[in-house]
């Protein structure tokens, strides 16, 4: 798909973004407010309204409320590759706890009504800085490049729901059907630094909400009753062997239980108990087996337990596994490499998860995602030395706390090169 396009000489590419880069100061600013007055996933109103003026400031022909808060601005630049660069705008009820003087105080009400706090722990306030700022560079060079540019500022990523409900909205009705979609996100790394790999990168994700119903009754006299805490607690022991006899060694599989809850008496047997499952895999094949074995496993446990009716399985959440498509992969790398030099590193697979390939897959078209680093120089050179890199608080934490430069700046200068990388110039 991208064999025939006419790419820039490195130096050419790496001229374009250092002439066209926008003074980062404005960005930083905006980074500081959006991390100081975070949106909860699918609340995002008050950050899709920045970005909203921003691109329309820059005469993008924008599209809002996409899916929820999802903003769209779409650059049309003569014939040529149609590139859309994504990035997520919503937080996590996490109490930040970093000495930050732009830290976040906020709390807000949640999905279900309960008061929580609010704060960017996973950097998606630092991928909408850096987004912005990406358009701004990308308008003032575009005398240097043909092509269509798209820049979706996606809502309720954090849920792995945003992505799927600006497809469902009618998102490729309403924009061009990119060429290819490209995503980047935060990572406690070397701040400067760009991780990039081919194939999986991140795992697919299902989550469960499970209620297993039992016959409630005295604690005294468990033989008049189903407990259904027994049978959780067989349920749980029975999970964790899916992945050790059912996986092939080698291949990932998570299986998780990170919530039981049941009774409220020691002398009393509950009538029901609720447990929060989650599996992971890098391909949807593995992904699969987990899910069919994790009904499986917990409807013979009820059966076997004489439960008085099927257990209730909900899915709560689903994501895709994340993997790299082999051609685009080595174009990119080549300008990355030529660019960023020894900054460039070979990524790594993790278990997490997220829902950006979706906006690929719902057209048919490849994607990159990749990560760029974001602890300061000097912190991580000394955490090399003592050994303790893997201690340095990373994103879900509340002492998740980015160096705000050269993490900015590489990560511009990142996306600005992908796109001018697959944009015909």
């Amino acid at each position: 798909m991208f064999g025939v396009v006419n790419h820039p000489a490195a130096d050419e590419k790496a001229s374009i973004i250092d002439e066209c880069r926008p003074q980062l100061t404005l960005y930083e600013n905006i980074y500081r407010d959006i991390h100081q007055n975070p949106d909860l996933s699918t609340q995002e109103a008050r950050t899709a309204d920045i970005v909203v003026k921003h691109l329309s400031g820059l005469a993008f022909d924008v599209q809002q409320n996409l899916g929820g808060h999802g903003v769209v601005g779409v650059l049309q630049n003569g014939p040529g590759k149609t590139v859309l660069l994504r990035a997520d705008m919503d937080a996590l009820p996490i109490s930040e706890d970093t000495n930050f003087p732009y830290a976040s105080t906020k709390k807000a009400q949640n999905a279900e009504g309960k008061e929580v706090p609010v704060m960017h722990a996973c950097g998606h306030d630092m991928h909408t800085a850096v987004l912005m700022a990406t358009a701004q560079l990308l308008r003032s060079a575009r005398s240097r490049w043909k092509g269509t540019l798209i820049c979706l500022f996606q809502p309720n990523e954090e849920t792995a729901c945003g992505a799927q409900a600006m497809v469902d909205d009618g998102l490729y009705k309403k924009i061009p059907v990119p060429d290819i979609v490209l995503g980047q996100h935060i990572m406690t790394i070397k701040a400067g630094s760009i991780a990039l790999r081919s194939g999986p990168i991140l795992a697919g994700v299902d989550s469960f909400d499970i209620r297993i119903f039992g016959k409630g009754g005295h604690g005294a006299r468990p033989d008049i009753c189903i407990d259904p805490i027994v049978t959780a607690g067989y349920i749980l022991t029975r999970l964790q062997t899916i992945v050790s006899r059912e996986v092939k060694p080698g291949e990932l599989g998570v299986v998780s239980c990170g919530s039981i809850h049941g009774g409220s008496a020691a002398n009393i047997i509950p009538d029901h108990v609720d447990m929060k499952i989650t599996a992971r895999a890098y391909s949807t094949q593995v992904q699969e087996r987990l899910l069919k074995s994790i009904e499986r496993v917990i409807k013979a446990e009820c059966t076997a337990s004489g439960a008085p009716q099927e257990p209730s399985i909900k899915s709560i959440m689903h994501a895709p596994p994340t993997v790299n498509a082999e051609a685009p992969y080595h174009m990119l790398h080549g300008s990355f490499q030529r660019y960023f030099h020894d900054d460039l590193c070979e990524g790594e697979a993790k278990g997490a998860s997220e829902d950006f390939s979706i906006l690929a897959t719902a057209c048919n078209r490849p994607y990159l995602f990749w990560n760029f680093g974001c602890v300061d120089p000097e912190q991580w050179a000394e955490a090399e030395r003592n050994g303790t890199t893997a201690q340095i608080p990373g994103p879900h934490t509340a002492r998740f706390a980015p160096a705000v430069q050269p993490t900015m700046r590489a990560a511009v200068d990142s996306f600005s090169l992908a796109a001018l990388t697959f944009l015909g110039v």
